[in-house]
């Protein structure tokens, strides 16, 4: 008779055997599917077996530069290719991916350069301005210097495991002091959402993704892994370009086509006057709370594709609300949204205690496609992760049938185009004036951005002007983020609470009709 252990703890070899990472299934899949078309980027086609190919060759050359696991290497590019080719490569040689947003200034990327300090970057030519000049950083370019890197390098497959919690990619999203965050996402939260979306949405194995929105963001990039993964193919498109996406949707089936408020109107107007016929398209999103509703009736008639409700982030995925779909030609009064099933999820008050249905509380998820933390950064993680569940920032009632409905952000935030913007930091380059007195940034809906930051600005100067405002910000904080209207005002007119601070939903008010 065999004695139990109560205290049995698997052996590391156990463990290792139950881990596994992109690098090792996207290898898998190549060798099911080397002849088939991995991505297509305009007129340029690649195989499974020559993007492996392309993937080897780059990830024995990092590390032939001495490069270790855990490393960082930094890219900045727009959508093409090779920013998959790295990432992939990065997955299979242990090194993390530092993902840079190339509308941000220099200013601000050094800082996440500073923070994440990278050993090597690679960029496109454009973007060279944007890199620094250290010895203790080296830059590749794009392509001649990119090219002779994989020449040099040999093709063999990477055998060292690399464990399923490492990091894969570092993705920024926008600080509360307009600093940008690194949020850290693992090869076990890559795989996890790839399979999540696949369950959730029914998605075929040979699908068809379109990655047109940044690559850099977690839109594009966790729904093009998740297609490699499963041996379908990506459409490379650089940014909005309405006749590429028309002519891909009539090309091939795609099962997810993402549309995002700032694009609806005008992709809608491009396929009443195209006489466009797709292919069959499985469903279309996101960000459904900023579509005006009958947008949302319009492009799921013209597209004959039900909208996908969801509500996740670059920290989460898809989770915590994926699980629901406004159908065909509906304009819903309101956007309930659905708990995705492979995730659990808490509505909390301020002191982290549950709230009853119909109270608003801020949503705290936890479940395995959560991300790893914000990188170097233990003031965010503490205030974000608590009590075992992380805290997302934003506030919602739960109805008795446990659908979620959207009430606001805990900490006041703007989202413009799929863009991430925190007005502090906008008044904080307003207010290094001397002549101004008071400045409130607050969000205004727009039918094209989906909402969109203006200023209300009090100055002690009668020839300031709104372009003098504008002015203040333009060199120091991405384009995006400008004030796009300014208005004027007294400062004993700013409307403040009893402890003085300026009511931001007052000024919004102020807005409606303007």
């Amino acid at each position: 008779m065999t004695s139990s252990n109560k205290n049995y703890q698997p052996s590391n070899e156990i463990i290792q055997a139950s881990s596994t990472n992109i690098g090792r299934l996207f290898q898998s899949v190549v060798g099911q599917s080397r002849d088939a078309v991995a991505i297509t980027e305009y007129d340029r086609i690649i195989t499974y077996g020559e993007l492996s190919d392309r993937v080897n060759k780059l990830a024995n050359g990092l590390l032939d530069k001495g490069l270790k696991h855990g490393d960082r290497i930094a890219l900045i590019t727009r959508n093409c290719a090779a920013f998959l080719e790295i990432e992939l490569a990065c997955a299979k040689a242990g090194i993390i991916l530092v993902s840079l947003n190339w509308r941000l200034t220099k200013e601000e990327v050094k800082h996440c350069l500073d923070l994440t300090q990278p050993k090597l970057i690679f960029a496109a030519i454009e973007f060279q301005e944007l890199l620094p000049n250290s010895s203790q950083v080296q830059n590749i370019l794009f392509h001649t210097e990119y090219e002779n890197l994989l020449r040099k390098s040999s093709n063999e497959e990477i055998t060292d495991l690399v464990n399923a919690e490492d990091g894969l990619v570092i993705i920024f999203t926008s600080g509360t002091t307009g600093l940008p965050k690194g949020a850290l996402i693992s090869h076990r939260a890559i795989i996890t959402r790839a399979l999540i979306f696949a369950e959730e949405t029914s998605a075929p194995k040979q699908d068809t993704f379109i990655a047109w929105t940044p690559l850099f963001h977690m839109g594009s990039n966790d729904f093009s892994l998740a297609t490699l993964l499963r041996g379908g193919k990506v459409v490379i498109i650089d940014g909005y370009q309405p006749k590429e996406i028309i002519k891909t949707i009539e090309t091939y089936p795609v099962h997810y086509l993402t549309v995002v408020p700032g694009m609806i109107e005008d992709f809608i107007n491009q396929l009443k006057t195209s006489n466009v016929k797709p292919k069959p398209i499985g469903l279309i999103g996101a960000m459904a709370d900023l579509v005006p509703r009958q947008m949302l009736k319009e492009i799921t008639t013209l597209l004959n594709a039900p909208y996908f409700n969801t509500f996740g982030s670059t920290e989460t995925g898809n989770p915590p609300a994926s699980g629901n779909l406004i159908p065909i030609g509906t304009a819903p009064e309101v956007l309930s949204k659905k708990k995705n099933n492979f995730c659990e999820i808490r509505l909390v008050d301020p002191n982290d205690i549950d709230v009853k249905d119909g109270e608003p509380g801020e949503l705290a998820i936890r479940g395995p496609s959560l991300f790893s933390g914000y990188w170097a950064n233990e003031k965010a993680n503490s205030e974000a992760f608590r009590n075992g569940w992380f805290h997302m920032g934003d506030v919602f009632r739960r109805t008795p049938d446990g659908l979620l409905n959207f009430v606001d952000r805990v900490k006041y935030m703007i989202k413009s185009g799929g863009e991430n913007i925190y007005p502090a930091e906008i008044e904080q380059h307003i207010m290094a004036d001397d002549r101004i007195i008071d400045v409130a940034v607050v969000r205004k809906t727009d039918k094209h951005w989906g909402e969109i930051p203006v200023a209300f600005v009090a100055s002690n100067s009668d020839g300031i002007k709104s372009t003098d405002i504008i002015d203040l910000c333009r060199d120091r904080i991405a384009k995006y983020k400008l004030p796009k209207e300014v208005y004027f005002m007294k400062s004993e007119d700013m409307p403040r609470s009893t402890s003085g601070k300026i009511q931001r939903h007052i000024l919004e008010k102020r807005l409606v009709g303007n």
